[in-house]
């Protein structure tokens, strides 16, 4: 790989672009510092207007013992971000042809976590795969007072590494934002800024005969970004990770999101939370 920074506009970059569950994330591999990123994201998001997310990895030397770190993710406003950290480990797998039989683990940093992730991962096709992601901790789940637009009321803060959400649910006098794109756009900045979050994402929670609907918004304050998200997976675990703090017992439900559906396991009892999706290689660029 290129040791040269790379900068906006500039060709040599190399990246590639996967759709876990709908939420679509670009990996760029060439190595770019942390004062460029926001401004190379916004170039590629730019170029391609179906990303929702950008991180920069940087992966371990082959031949390193297994109980190192593998690889290093990075995301553009320093968040945390599931999806991208099963596609940066499925990305890991292809760039040293691994994991074509049974499962196969990665370990990893991840932006906003304070310990390393791991990632399972079965392949199923040249190009896709199932994951698990050993999702970090709550550091916090309890009730907040918030107010916008004349209006007051509580809502569940989940507040995680590198990520806060809030749990929006059809009684709350907040659900009608989910209808309101733009005032929704605004108050999670305001409520970010609010509960010093280094990011945060509404979570607009609903339940019907068949499960669990999420409809999730997130904002990155540190690249400035503001989507809709067809699928979130720290929003998912923080949903199962509310619902097993409320009931005391372990959690495993499906939550139905735009883009498809993620599956969580969240255990009091051990502390361990799992976010299970897919991820697939949509397009690759070489640096040129």
């Amino acid at each position: 790989m290129s040791e040269n920074v790379i900068s906006q506009g500039d060709a040599s970059r190399q990246y590639c672009i996967f759709d876990p569950t709908g939420n679509i994330t670009a990996l760029v591999e060439t190595p770019v510092p942390v004062d460029h990123q926001p401004a190379v994201a916004a170039a590629l998001m730019a170029q391609h207007p179906e990303v929702e997310q950008l991180g920069f990895v940087r992966f371990a030397e082959a031949g390193r013992n297994e109980d190192a770190l593998q690889a290093e993710l990075r995301m553009a406003g320093g968040e945390f971000c599931g999806n991208a950290a099963m596609s940066a480990a499925a990305l890991y797998l292809l760039r040293r042809g691994q994991g074509t039989e049974g499962e196969a683990c990665v370990r990893l940093r991840v932006s906003g976590a304070a310990q390393p992730v791991t990632v399972r991962l079965c392949r199923e096709s040249d190009d896709s795969f199932r994951a698990a992601v050993q999702m970090p901790p709550a550091r916090e789940i309890g009730e907040r007072e918030l107010a916008f637009g004349g209006r007051s009321g509580t809502l569940l803060l989940v507040r995680m590494q590198g990520i806060s959400h809030l749990l929006i649910e059809p009684g709350s006098v907040f659900f009608a934002l989910k209808e309101d794109r733009s005032a929704a756009a605004e108050v999670v900045a305001v409520w970010c800024e609010a509960l010093s979050a280094e990011s945060l994402g509404l979570m607009f929670l609903e339940k019907d005969e068949e499960g669990f609907i999420l409809t999730p918004l997130v904002y990155v304050p540190g690249c400035g970004t503001v989507f809709w998200e067809t699928a979130c997976a720290s929003g998912s675990s923080a949903v199962g990770m509310a619902l097993a703090a409320q009931t005391g017992a372990a959690a495993d439900l499906c939550l139905r999101q735009p883009g498809g559906a993620l599956r969580v396991e969240s255990d009091p009892a051990s502390g361990e939370t799992w976010l299970y999706g897919r991820t697939r290689l949509l397009m690759e660029r070489k640096a040129e």
